[in-house]
């Protein structure tokens, strides 16, 4: 079977725009890293805890962080735009939302605060509490002062 001239054009664009077009929406490179390796940087808020951005951009979507809350540090009452879920890695924290019962999370705990729902935890253990916490849209914070 012969192909004309313009046949091949038409098949060779096509894959040059199947290739853009992929390339275009590849998704982000893969991420492995040990805890040992993740930077953590001073919160600017709660000056008791530490963060480190693991994935995404909390300024334009959705985020994972992983936070170091030493015993005793309370993040007070507040609430976000995006809906946020924690994955308690270590330590015992104590979870309180507007609308339920205080509980106490250990190593393995979840917790799922829908948007704009009030929320505040602390580190209830003896040592260092490691929370992984994802947020599934831009990143805001609201502190609610009379809750504090």
């Amino acid at each position: 079977m012969r192909r004309g001239f313009g046949t091949l054009m038409v098949i060779g664009l096509l894959v040059v725009l199947s290739d853009v077009a992929g390339t275009a929406q590849a998704p982000n490179a893969g991420i492995v890293r040990p805890i040992s390796a993740v930077k953590f940087e001073q919160d600017e808020d709660i000056k008791c805890l530490t963060y480190a951005l693991e994935s995404g951009d909390p300024k334009t979507g959705p985020s994972t962080h992983i936070l170091k809350v030493p015993t005793k540090c309370v993040v007070p009452w507040h609430h976000h735009s995006a809906e946020e879920q924690v994955v308690v890695i270590r330590g015992s924290v104590l979870t309180e939302m507007e609308g339920m019962s205080p509980s106490t999370l250990n190593s393995g705990g979840f917790a799922m605060m829908p948007s704009k729902t009030r929320h505040r935890f602390s580190c209830g253990s003896n040592a260092e509490c490691l929370i992984l916490m994802t947020f599934d849209r831009p990143y805001d914070i609201f502190w609610d002062k009379e809750k504090q």
